[in-house]
């Protein structure tokens, strides 16, 4: 098979999808972890992310970023066409063979969208927001603290925002199993034991974010 004919196969679009989706949950989790220093202080927080923003390496990332996202999508788009095309019962079929009936399985191209949109209202609030100037460490930086403090001073905002979340926690559970088994690691050693991992991983970084917004509106007072 050339490089042509596996791309345009079924497998080639789902491993291409996989490896960007692999790529995409490094990105996710390290992003949350950094937006911990929410928790330290403002001045920690805003340092953070002064660090990264001006950072010159900063554009090579998001270009690579948004590189794997678009993988990631067109990849997902098409085989969701071929599956849809192809099984008019719409049930998905797993890389083993296996018919995969779970709700988050069915759902998958559902969820994609929700968080296509969530990104975006994401971007535009934060990334584009409003820039309040602000001092850390005897260095003028953005004041992000306050962008996201009163972002989250609205209930409407605050509750959507842990609904996408929640998807995201499913989408990136299903997501990481479903993209490890697709790239060949299917055992029945430790494949039970990859899907507890991914359901881990899921939990952990929705758990962070979702903190952040019940931690503004809940309990920092300002």
């Amino acid at each position: 098979m050339n490089k042509a004919t596996y791309l345009l196969s079924t497998i080639g679009k789902k491993q291409i999808m996989a490896l960007a989706g692999l790529a995409l949950c490094g990105f996710v989790l390290t992003h949350a972890v950094g937006n911990l220093f929410l928790f330290v202080s403002p001045e920690a927080y805003n340092h953070y992310g002064h660090a990264i923003t001006s950072n010159p390496l900063i554009y090579l990332a998001e270009v690579g970023l948004v590189v794997f996202f678009a993988f990631h999508v067109v990849a997902g788009v098409l085989v969701t066409i071929r599956n849809m095309a192809s099984r008019p019962q719409k049930y998905a079929v797993s890389s083993s063979g296996d018919k995969a009936t779970s709700l988050t399985t069915k759902t998958m191209a559902i969820q994609g969208m929700v968080l296509f949109g969530f990104i975006v209202l994401h971007l535009i609030t934060f990334k584009y927001g409003a820039s309040y100037p602000a001092q850390a460490d005897g260095v003028a930086v953005r004041d992000l603290f306050r962008l996201v403090y009163e972002v989250f001073q609205d209930p409407i905002y605050v509750f959507g925002y842990i609904a996408c979340l929640l998807v995201l926690s499913f989408h990136l559970s299903h997501g990481l199993a479903s993209s490890l088994q697709t790239l060949g690691l299917h055992h029945p050693k430790y494949t039970e034991k990859l899907k507890i991992a991914s359901i881990l991983y899921g939990v952990l970084v929705a758990g962070i974010f979702i903190s952040q917004p019940l931690y503004m509106y809940f309990i920092y007072k300002g």
